[in-house]
């Protein structure tokens, strides 16, 4: 459901300023709420009843996103962000690695080679990610993919593997299915 917030203001006849009760104790004395005060306050509700939960309900899931490209781990973090991810970038494969030791992540998405390297860090990154946290659900998300490393991949524990460019829209529903999903098999300990 996607409102706009010009016809959702109007709707809510918020061209003029909301007269608001002010606590039980005082009934005699009123405020009043600017417009966009108002509309803010009325979609944050909107938003907790749409998708039936409170934000102090469930703390917010965390993702990392290792590429070495920072106009896609800015635009990753951006839109999960969005979505309700608490999200960590990383552009180097020691920054990744600081990270992963540290922090419990529930997806990673990562890209399989991270600077000029002919080498797929990403395949290191993956046994990385197992081993310090076997329930992390691993996206790859490369322009260097063949069947392959894909095959590697899988076998080393990657979740999916998606090849680039890929619409942010796609990698979050591979993401969501990833974490609503059980996982079918133990990740290798290698």
């Amino acid at each position: 459901m996607t409102y706009r917030i010009r016809a959702f203001a109007e709707a809510l006849y918020l061209n003029a300023p909301v007269r608001a009760v002010l606590p039980r104790q005082q009934p005699q004395k009123l405020t009043t709420r600017s417009p966009l005060a108002t509309l803010k306050r009325v979609s944050g509700r909107l938003t907790r009843f749409l998708h039936g939960r409170d934000k102090s309900e469930a703390s917010p899931r965390r993702l990392l996103v290792v590429d070495d490209e920072q106009s896609i781990c800015f635009s990753m973090s951006e839109y999960f962000t969005h979505h309700g991810f608490t999200v960590d970038t990383a552009s180097e494969v020691e920054q990744a690695e600081r990270l992963i030791g540290t922090t419990k992540y529930e997806v990673v998405i990562q890209d399989l080679r991270l600077g000029t390297a002919k080498n797929p860090d990403g395949l290191d990154m993956i046994r990385l990610v197992h081993q310090h946290s076997p329930d992390t659900r691993i996206v790859v998300l490369t322009a260097y993919g063949s069947s392959e490393v894909e095959s590697e991949a899988r076998a080393l524990g990657a979740d999916a593997f998606l090849r680039k460019p890929q619409p942010l829209s796609q990698v979050a529903q591979v993401v969501r299915g990833l974490i609503e999903s059980p996982r079918r098999w133990a990740a290798p300990h290698a």
